[in-house]
């Protein structure tokens, strides 16, 4: 078995725990979300891939669902004091990886060499790669104008009615490397499937597979791509994939999820509670296989992925 989880925010970074935890180091990579990375106090700040890190090294703030672990906040404090802007918020320890990540982009080292020393040093022995070294900015287009996705999801908490999205630099973006030489492994040791985790369709996912070749170079893999919803009951267990879904006009359901990844998955996964709505996915051509997909406990992510790992098989 040999997986690669396409994934971002703390939805994707639990499954991504899960498969950590029952495959080897080399059946697994992941494939993160860049959009969302921006400029902030003068650091390049990749709140998905810290977030996968954290999760896969055991330093999350499991208490906040971001940040690292037994942080103190003496540094925004300080910045507060001098009239900084401190919306987004960096502990202590949090900062020393973004003072180390700043340090040798500015060496000329790429984003992926960058998280792969960050997770050689904090004891990640999974592949752990940027969706691409070119900068990608998400915007989030609202009735008043642009926002950078930060501005949205932190300072503004998401507030502001959604009508679209922007990918700024997209066009330019190439694929990883890494990416692409595991995607075209060797006979010896080839992908199995293909996983999209239970991350935001729109925000998360969207820029990953908007990378250009990206879509084709994960078709071409000719393995079971499978989808996992974010969305239960109508409802997105953590974040606003299902206010989004709504203020674009698109139904906030597994199914709206599924027909969003049609043109490129092979199967879906949706939970106990959308018992029902397999037939309508299966009107889409995509196999289904219903569980509990919403993951409190780490025995929830371990059995999610056994689930997709063996529907995958299947």
């Amino acid at each position: 078995m040999r997986v690669l989880a396409l994934t971002g925010g703390i939805g994707g970074a639990k499954l991504a725990l899960g498969f950590a935890k029952i495959l080897e180091p080399d059946e697994v990579a992941f494939v993160v979300n860049t959009g969302d990375d921006f400029e902030h106090l003068g650091f390049h700040i990749s709140p998905d891939v810290d977030t996968l890190v954290y999760t896969l090294s055991g330093e999350a703030n499991v208490d906040s669902g971001w940040g690292r672990r037994d942080e103190s906040w003496h540094f925004m404090d300080a910045a507060q004091d001098l009239g900084m802007q401190t919306w987004f918020r960096l502990g202590d320890r949090d900062l020393a990886l973004h003072v180390y990540r700043r340090e040798r982009l500015a060496e000329g080292a790429t984003l992926t060499e960058v998280t792969r020393e960050i997770c050689d040093r904090l004891g990640v022995i999974q592949s752990v790669l940027p969706m691409s070294d070119d900068p990608v900015r998400t915007r989030v287009l609202t009735p008043d104008g642009a926002l950078a996705f930060q501005h949205y999801f932190v300072r503004d908490r998401c507030q502001p009615a959604v009508t679209g999205f922007e990918f700024d630099g997209i066009a330019d973006a190439s694929i990883s490397p890494d990416i692409a030489g595991l995607v075209g492994a060797s006979a010896s040791h080839p992908l199995s499937a293909i996983v999209i985790c239970p991350s935001n369709p729109f925000v998360s996912v969207d820029p990953i597979l908007g990378v250009p070749g990206m879509r084709g170079l994960l078709a071409s893999a000719g393995v079971p791509i499978i989808a996992v919803s974010p969305i239960v009951a109508g409802r997105a267990i953590k974040g606003p994939t299902a206010k989004m879904m709504r203020e674009l006009d698109i139904p906030a359901s597994a199914t709206a999820v599924a027909r969003h990844y049609r043109d490129l998955i092979t199967g879906f996964v949706l939970d106990e509670c959308d018992v029902g709505r397999e037939s309508e996915i299966a009107d889409l051509g995509l196999a289904t296989v219903v569980t509990q997909t919403v993951m409190s406990s780490l025995e929830d992510r371990i059995a999610l992925a056994r689930d997709v790992l063996v529907f995958a098989g299947a």
